[in-house]
């Protein structure tokens, strides 16, 4: 079969959240990565998602969401059902977390895709089976496609710390550009300052390293430059999908500026300070969008477009 050719392959887990109180079930499609490919179809994107989804309600909910947002959906074996996290609340607003999730994408999928970048993370990564298989994946793009990781720990869902560590330099070691949030950082590598585990990443092989901060903004680094570029006020609806959303919007602004492809690899290693500012504002700017409303909705071009027209948030150089 011919290849044919996408911006983005997104390789990981599509998660239904469910959420139950005395009154009512409510369900949203979510998972890192299918948060990603979505936020890449809203700021219009060609991107594909390579997920497991059952044949099944939440299996549906999951497909019509993406696609509304542009994502195809590869095919894949389907599973018994589709991944969830259900929180049940309490009188009081406390939630109690349970998990279906089980990640076993086979080892022999094919996917017929000649994407320019590749990007994974969270439970597709970090949790076997369907973890070894994402590596072998992305070890056969490596060549022809730049790749992005973000790690988004999950602790309830992994082996151990020592096994997350191990996997995590092994994909760092294959990615061009990585993101963590400071809560993976301090999970991964407690009483390690930022400062140090940029450096160690850096060195590992990537040309961008990203630490999300939440409100605290973020940190975005290359071997020349270091930057803190600060997160827009707004007010806060909730935070899911933040991360996410920040992920999506930083590859987007890097294929508009052409710094992913793998014939820009070299580029990428040696980007100039003004255009790292330019990629960070605008994924710091997705984000706060997607704070000031619920759930895990970023924005699309015109929202973001618009704004950046009134942001006036300047970097801060280290």
């Amino acid at each position: 079969m011919t290849s044919r050719r996408t911006e983005v392959l997104v390789i990981g887990e599509t998660v239904v959240d469910i959420i139950k109180d005395s009154q009512n079930t409510r369900a949203y499609p979510g998972g890192s990565p299918a948060n990603v490919a979505y936020g890449l179809g809203k700021l219009e994107r060609s991107v594909a998602l390579l997920t497991q989804l059952g044949r099944d309600t939440n299996g549906e909910l999951a497909r019509e969401h993406l696609a509304a947002a542009g994502v195809t959906i590869l095919p894949t074996a389907p599973t018994a059902r589709t991944a969830t996290s259900t929180a049940v609340l309490d009188s009081h607003g406390a939630a109690t977390y349970e998990f279906d999730i089980d990640w076993t994408l086979p080892s022999n999928v094919e996917h017929h895709l000649a994407p320019s970048h590749v990007h994974t993370g969270s439970i597709a990564a970090l949790t076997p089976p369907g973890a070894d298989a994402v590596e072998t994946l992305i070890r056969s793009l490596h060549n022809t496609a730049t790749v992005s990781f973000d790690p988004n720990i999950r602790p309830a869902l992994l082996n151990s710390r020592a096994d997350a560590i191990r996997r995590t330099k092994r994909f760092v070691s294959l990615a061009d550009v990585v993101k963590a949030s400071d809560e993976d950082i301090a999970w991964l590598y407690p009483e390690v300052s930022h400062d140090a585990v940029i450096d160690e990443w850096l060195d590992r092989g990537p040309g961008i390293v990203v630490i999300t901060k939440g409100a605290r903004g973020a940190v975005v680094a290359t071997h020349d430059h270091r930057l803190d570029v600060p997160t827009p006020r707004t007010p806060v609806v909730d935070t899911v999908g933040a991360g996410d959303s920040f992920m999506a919007a930083l590859l987007d602004s890097m294929l508009r500026i052409a710094l992913l492809g793998v014939q820009h690899r070299s580029t990428l290693k040696s980007t100039g300070a003004q255009r790292l500012l330019q990629s960070a504002q605008r994924a710091s700017t997705a984000a706060s969008i997607t704070v000031s409303r619920s759930g895990a909705n970023p924005p699309n071009v015109d929202e973001l477009d618009a704004a950046l027209v009134n942001s006036e948030a300047p970097a801060v150089w280290h």
